[in-house]
């Protein structure tokens, strides 16, 4: 497993965020670091959002940034040009997920159906994003994926949120969830970084107990198979 892929793993939580102002990059990046999250994923959603990613990049050295809501080559090839680690997507483009795995750059793209999950695994992929997470039956879909799928490992995302991150990170098969609650649109717009910080901390908090229960999680869910 890549190396990124294995900090998202440890970590257990990405902070998915749409920055608005590059200005905003650092000192948003700097709250997330004094909470204990070092992952980052900034939405392609907004024009600022290839200069956060750069700032971020060049100016965090402690962040891991990555690039989300990528939907084409293009848009993968600016944002790992500015410095993004990681790559994730709302659905499954095969180009997209070629042209990451040519330059080395983990990508996570969405499935949420077993059709979607057989390309990923067909593609080589062994992490995929299972978006819209509680549209798409939460982590009862996700648990019974483990029967037909044991190796692939998903990160839930869509409606993933600090009351429900532990029934999710307690399943052996999430790698780790994305979610926007810690630092939301509102909150960089009105430079509430302390708030940011505070918000990241109790995720984390939530993050380490999970994970200590994963381990009886993934004996539970092999006496299934």
């Amino acid at each position: 497993m890549h190396e990124i892929l294995e900090t998202m793993g440890n970590v257990g939580v990405v902070a998915v965020v749409t920055v608005e102002r590059a200005r905003d990059a650092l000192p948003l990046g700097k709250a997330l670091l004094e909470g204990g999250l070092p992952l980052v994923e900034v939405t392609l959603r907004t024009t600022a959002a290839e200069d956060a990613i750069r700032a971020l990049a060049d100016g965090m050295p402690g962040v891991r940034v990555g690039a989300g809501t990528v939907l084409t080559t293009e848009q993968a090839k600016r944002a790992i040009g500015a410095g993004a680690k990681f790559v994730v997507s709302p659905g499954l483009d095969p180009a997209v997920v070629k042209f990451c795995m040519d330059t080395d750059v983990p990508v996570i793209p969405g499935c949420c159906t077993p059709t979607e999950i057989l390309s990923a695994l067909a593609l080589g992929l062994e992490v995929v994003k299972f978006f819209p997470a509680a549209t798409m039956g939460g982590t009862g879909t996700i648990r019974m994926m483990a029967g037909p799928y044991p190796s692939v490992r998903f990160v839930p995302s869509g409606g993933v949120n600090a009351a429900n991150l532990s029934e999710y990170l307690a399943l052996g098969n999430v790698l780790a969830c994305g979610g926007s609650w810690m630092a939301r649109s509102d909150l960089i717009k009105a430079g509430k970084f302390a708030e940011i910080t505070r918000l990241t901390r109790e995720t984390m908090a939530i993050a380490s107990r999970s994970r200590r229960a994963t381990g009886n999680e993934d004996a539970r869910m092999a006496a299934q198979e």
